[in-house]
Parts: structure tokens; sequence; C-alpha cells
């Protein structure tokens, strides 16, 4: 089977918050807290372990460990020669946690990176050449999709787009590309941008899916969701966090229990016809697995998209 024949697609949940909980040697940090991608080469048996759960879960697709793999963010942390390693092995460890089960899928998970092109952080030409860079490696590493998600600046979208195609179109490869905005709960992306003008700017490309990802928890979400429903001619994503970040006691905690998340989850499928569902910041094995019972037998309601 391929992507394309699932009516729903399960993703897996949060990376970043989960191996906070993970016992991690502190040598395989190398010195570099917080970069972690390069436990990709330093600790392979702790990123197995993270997808793992997930693939235990239920979930269907597993997004590799490679948010933050691209040249600008890996210069940050003196690691700019590894692009190609950290990538190539993200995909293999997400391979190895699969152990060829069948029905699970393997995303190359690309992030906006550090520097953003519309606030001058950035040239257009070297953020296209660092994904460029990125997209090829995770590519030929044997990637089942792409996933260019939180998104947060047009002029930073339209680069990785327009990358990521010519790439695919010079590797003869024919990879499904899914891709999502961030929304703040101002209800714009970080500069500015609502969801209407981010769907205008997807729309000339033959992407998979769109949706949104990540900043807020699926309630915060529902009125973007509820327009994609009318407006985007495509398949939608939904990956939200769980819930809104709070600080207790000096730490990040999100108060979404697997139950209620789920159940918020389901009601996009059913009410919005969303069909690529998954988890971002704070989401467990525990959330993916309700939402996996949640949705068993479960089809997306059917659209009617303005013209």
């Amino acid at each position: 089977m391929r992507l394309h024949d699932h009516e729903v697609l399960i993703l897996d949940g949060a990376c970043g918050t989960n191996l906070q909980e993970m016992d991690i040697p502190a040598s395989a940090w190398e010195g570099r807290e917080g970069c972690n991608e390069l436990l990709n080469l330093t600790s392979p048996a702790t990123i197995v372990a993270l997808h793992a759960g997930f693939v235990e879960a239920g979930a269907m697709v597993l997004e590799t460990n490679t948010f933050g793999a691209n040249r600008i963010v890996l210069e940050e942390y003196g690691l700019a020669d590894k692009v190609e390693a950290l990538n190539r092995t993200g995909v293999e460890n997400a391979r190895a946690a699969i152990g060829g089960k069948p029905g699970v899928y393997v995303a190359g998970s690309i992030g906006p990176g550090t520097k953003l092109p519309a606030l001058g952080h950035i040239e257009v030409h070297d953020l296209a050449a660092a994904y460029e860079e990125q997209i090829r490696a995770l590519a030929v590493a044997g990637v089942d999709a792409l996933i260019i998600e939180t998104c947060q600046d047009l002029l930073q979208i339209k680069t990785a787009m327009t990358t990521c195609f010519a790439t695919l179109e010079s590797l003869g490869r024919n990879i499904p590309v899914l891709a999502s905005v961030t929304i703040e709960r101002t209800g714009t992306m970080l500069v500015g941008t609502d969801i209407a003008a981010a769907a205008v700017t997807f729309e000339p490309y033959p992407l998979f899916s769109f949706g949104l990802n990540c900043a807020t928890g699926p309630l915060d979400m529902e009125s973007h969701v509820r327009y994609l429903s009318r407006n985007w001619p495509g398949r939608i994503s939904c990956v939200p966090n769980q819930g809104l970040p709070e600080v207790v006691n000096g730490k990040t905690c999100y108060s979404l229990g697997p139950e209620t998340y789920a159940r918020e989850m389901k009601r996009f499928v059913t009410e919005y016809g969303v069909s690529v569902v998954g988890g971002c910041c704070g989401t467990t094995p525990d959330h993916i697995r309700e939402l996996v019972r949640a949705l068993a037998g479960v089809q997306p309601a059917h659209r009617e998209v303005r013209a």
C-alpha cells in the first residue's frame, strides 16, 4: 500500500518533549545539549526506542528525528558537516523501529530552521541551498514522504516548496509531500499571515496534504481547520500540541489528556473531513494509542469545497 491508499493517516507524536523524559547518557550530547538530531548518531538506541513507542501505539507514519537537521541550524552547533549523516541515520533509526511492520511509513521531517527570510535573517538563496541539501539527503535515504512543517513565513514557505519539488524532480523521485503552517493564538502565523493567505500560497504545489501543526491545542485550531474544510481542495492535516503549554515549577507542562485529545481529533475528522492527524509538542504514545482507538473504522466527512 501507499500513503494515498489510506482514508485516514495517523502520524506519531512529539519528539523533543518525549526525549526530555528519556534517560539519555550525558556523553551523547557531546556538549551540544538541545541538538536532538545529533542523537541519531550518538545514541541511536534512544531514537529507535522513541519511535518504537509510537509504532506500538499504532502510529501509521513516523517522522524522522530531523526537524533541525539542516545546515542553518547545525552550524549553530558546529555540525554543518553532518547534514547528510544525521538525515540518513534519522531515516535508518525510524526503519529500525518499524522492524518490517506493514502499513507503517517513514516521513522525513523538515523544520523551518532558525532564520526567517521575511525578517531579513537569511537570504533566500542560502535558505534554498540548506533545504536542497536536507531534502536530497532524506530522499536518497529512502523516505516514504516528506513533511515540511511549522512554517511561519510566506517567503520561507515558497522557498521550501519550490526547492522541494525541484530537488525531487532532479532526483527522479515521486515522493508525497505534506506541509503545515503554525498559527499562533493571535490567529496568524509569526509574521502576520492568516490561514487564507497561506492556503493560497500553497495551492499551486502538488501537495499530499496541507494543514496546521504546533503552537496550540485542537481548540485554538478549529476555526482554521473549518476554513480549510470549506476552501482547501486537497487533504487536510491537523497535528496540534497537547493543549497550550503552562510553566509549572519551572517546567513546561501540557494538560490535555489522551482521551480529550483523541475526542477532539475525531471530531475534526468526522465534522471537517480532516484525514491526516497526529500530535506535536507534549503528545505521548498514550495520546496516539487513544487516537488510534477513537478513529477505528471512522471515515473523514465529505466536504464541499467552494469554487
